[in-house]
């Protein structure tokens, strides 16, 4: 089994009839999902996810069944720790927490696109909590400060997942796949929930933004956006689409190993964001990957004569930490001792 470690944009949409049909989108599409919801129309909705998965690999969804109040409660506990003392913060430093990989990260603690800018934005990331220590598995990291955050991050977190759950059973019937194709894959997945704030830039700089250009590593992100916007998606012919926030809307997009598990079919597309808005921008996003030993391998709905199956085969925790090792300063200082064993 190959390793894909380190160098970022290693899954490549293969040559061929099957390849991606990314086209040169002038806008992010909005899907209503309701039917997928409700169980009224799987079909339907999964028909609209699946042409925006090979178009552009970015979507809105309206009418998800996720409660404002819990949104905006979310966003409340969001606002409150990144005003926390830096002293607070730096406490829950994300390189206190091992291999679990969870935490605080400051400015310029995660570059995604390092050879080309640095990172200006801070995060908070969690996860399930486990006491075992493993690879992107173990305890949470929680300030002491806030005694009801960590009620509202799993509440949200719970949410998420639920309607993640529905959104890849759409991904698996828009791939002519049983609705729970991917279940198997996902018994114990990688889940990240982020937090983070991106600090206003007058003017951007062109090598410190919020987020360098970066595709995404997993199976499935769900965004938040607050009202400021920021967020960029480029599309095939190299141009950066601003991709805007709507009231009560979530961003979707699919990563890597959908990209690889489809033969190309489907595109995890770059993205990055630069806020000159002049005030704060705040975002949640939920990452849902597949277990940690699940072999990413071609679908077989993806597959013909002219395009095989991928001989790439890996495992989801060896590609994603391998993508972390690349953006994680202090995962690169100590590579050997955070490895996964």
């Amino acid at each position: 089994m190959n390793k894909p470690l380190g160098k970022p944009n290693i899954i490549e949409a293969p040559e061929g009839s099957i390849a991606s049909k990314q086209t040169a989108f002038s806008e992010i599409p909005m899907i209503d999902i309701a039917a997928l919801v409700d169980g009224s129309d799987p079909e339907s909705v999964a028909r609209a996810i699946g042409k925006a998965c090979e178009e552009v690999g970015f979507f809105s969804i309206k009418n998800h069944g996720i409660p404002q109040d819990l949104i905006d409660r979310m966003y409340q506990a969001t606002e409150q720790f990144f005003d926390l003392p830096a002293e607070a913060k730096e406490r829950l430093h994300i390189a206190n927490s091992g291999q679990t990989v969870r935490g605080y990260i400051p400015p310029y603690g995660e570059n995604a696109d390092p050879e080309n800018t640095r990172d200006l934005k801070e995060a908070f990331d969690f996860g399930v909590h486990g006491e075992e220590v493993s690879p992107f598995f173990g305890p949470n990291l929680m300030p002491a400060e806030l005694p009801e955050f960590k009620d509202v991050c799993e509440e949200y977190h719970d949410a998420m997942m639920a309607l993640a759950r529905k959104l890849v059973s759409a991904f698996a019937i828009s791939l002519d796949l049983p609705a729970d194709y991917f279940e198997k894959l996902q018994r114990k997945p990688i889940t990240i929930q982020r937090l983070l704030h991106y600090p206003s830039q007058v003017n951007a700089a062109a090598n410190e933004i919020g987020i360098g250009a970066h595709t995404d590593y997993g199976f499935l992100t769900i965004l938040s956006q607050d009202s400021v916007g920021g967020l960029q998606v480029r599309n095939k012919e190299g141009e950066w689409i601003d991709s805007p926030p709507v009231e009560g809307a979530f961003t979707i997009n699919i990563g890597d190993l959908v990209q690889s598990m489809t033969n190309g079919r489907y595109s995890s597309t770059l993205h990055r964001v630069i806020n000159t808005s002049g005030e704060s921008r705040y975002s949640v996003g939920f990452f849902l990957d597949l277990d940690y030993d699940a072999v990413v391998e071609t679908v077989p709905t993806c597959v013909d004569e002219e395009n095989p199956a991928s001989e790439n085969t890996f495992t989801c925790g060896e590609y994603k930490y391998g993508r972390f090792v690349y953006v994680y300063p202090h995962l690169q200082e100590t590579q050997n001792e955070n490895a996964p064993v």
